[in-house]
């Protein structure tokens, strides 16, 4: 898997792993998070996910046999708005800016000599450390921008509602996320382990996920819930059209 196919996948997989967790019954609004079951405790997680309209999601984590190290760092609404970047290890790392239709983006020199072996040097003297601007539904573009959209992941509460099922869900001892208190509840199929760490002050949003597997590492940090994703976009001065950049022949990076 390519570095910004693990983007996408790593940050709407790690919100389907809260969302689809399990199908427990639904607590009321005033329990105690952490004296509920697992089950009630992840359907808590998932229910108060699936109500912000917006979010901060810090992921980091290795895939397949080489453990290559990747990260996403990114505010995003379920307006496809968004704002930060992905860093692909040694494929490279990529600024994203999406504000409605329009998106700006700044890859770095190996971004480019990666996903556009020919001719990506000039690529980046061109740019000479701007973004490039181009419409967000750009099909060379989309395997970048489709981790913009905070709404494809409560698509994802539809399409992985069985697979989440299975296994085994156990709740573990309260302990800490970023010095606030949480509790977490694992899932535990084969060789393979997902826990939620769920707030137990305030909305239980699930603050951390972690996934630990023989083809998949990494950790996905949840804050900012509900505070807009900024809306400060690159100048004109700052900016290159993706169109004169690329022309026509250029393959979706």
């Amino acid at each position: 898997m390519s570095g910004h196919r693990w983007a996408a996948r790593a940050a709407a997989g790690a919100a389907a792993v809260a969302l689809t967790v399990t199908g427990g019954a639904v607590a009321q609004a005033d329990d105690d998070i952490a004296s509920l079951g697992a089950e009630q405790i992840a359907d808590r997680s998932r229910e108060a996910l699936l109500g912000v309209s917006s979010l901060h999601l810090s992921a980091r984590g290795s895939v397949g046999g080489s453990g290559e190290r990747m990260s996403i760092d990114l505010t995003l609404d379920r307006e496809g708005n968004c704002a930060g970047g992905v860093d692909t290890g040694e494929d490279g790392s990529v600024e994203i800016v999406k504000r409605a239709d329009d998106v700006w983006l700044k890859p770095d020199k190996a971004f480019w000599e990666t996903h556009v072996p020919i001719g990506g040097s000039t690529f980046d003297a061109i740019l000479d450390g701007r973004y490039m601007k181009a419409k967000a539904d750009d099909p060379r573009l989309l395997t970048v921008t489709e981790v913009c959209d905070l709404d494809s992941f409560r698509e994802l509460l539809a399409d992985n509602a069985g697979a989440a099922r299975g296994g085994t869900l156990t709740k573990g001892a309260e302990t800490e996320v970023n010095g606030a208190p949480v509790v977490p509840v694992t899932r535990a199929q084969g060789d393979e382990r997902l826990t939620v760490y769920v707030a137990t002050e305030g909305e239980p949003y699930p603050v951390r996920i972690t996934a630990d597997g023989p083809d998949e590492k990494g950790t996905v940090d949840f804050s900012g819930f509900d505070r807009p994703v900024p809306d400060t976009t690159p100048s004109v001065d700052e900016t290159v059209d993706v169109t004169a950049l690329l022309g026509r022949s250029v393959k979706p990076v």
